[in-house]
């Protein structure tokens, strides 16, 4: 389903109110630039590495340095507003973790594509666990590494960035 601008702002102010009260909490400044970062990273419905966050922001002509971007990742992520990924030996990848539905993923070690993709009997299978266990599950990461179809197809990744 996709969003439109309305539930974007909506999402946005939602999630803004949450910042609020976590730097209140943790007793840090409220500055314009953690706002604009998060707001950038609530229009990315993807997931994507601080470089490529950096390059967006640049192009719009924040000025932001990396440093910035690194420091108020990991506040989004202690405040549970973003999501870290660790994909292999790629660099951490990020994704938005307010009002994101539950997926899992699919790497491909040919090119490093991540692919998203939910299945309920995953859910299924935390809530048997919870209940047999009595183990209150919070949150889980689900990952595959392989090879993508294309490579399956053609024997090479077609998704495979060349430096």
């Amino acid at each position: 389903m996709l969003e439109t601008k309305a539930d974007n702002k909506e999402i946005f102010e939602q999630v803004k109110s949450i910042l609020d009260n976590y730097l209140k909490e943790k007793k840090l400044r409220r500055t314009l630039e953690r706002y604009y970062v998060l707001k950038e990273i609530y229009s990315i419905n993807d997931h994507f590495e601080i470089d490529e966050l950096y390059e967006r922001m640049k192009n719009k002509k924040y000025r932001v340095s990396r440093a910035t971007l690194y420091n108020n990742m990991e506040i989004f992520v202690d405040a549970g507003l973003v999501i870290k990924h660790q994909f292999g030996t790629h660099s951490a990848q990020y994704e938005r973790a307010y009002n994101y539905r539950q997926h899992d993923h699919l790497i491909c070690s040919d090119c490093g594509k991540v692919f998203e993709f939910c299945d309920p009997r995953i859910i299924q299978i935390q809530k048997t666990t919870e209940n047999l266990l009595g183990f209150h599950i919070t949150q889980h990461s689900l990952q595959f590494t392989g090879k993508c179809q294309a490579f399956a197809q053609s024997g090479k990744c077609e998704n495979k960035k060349t430096n």
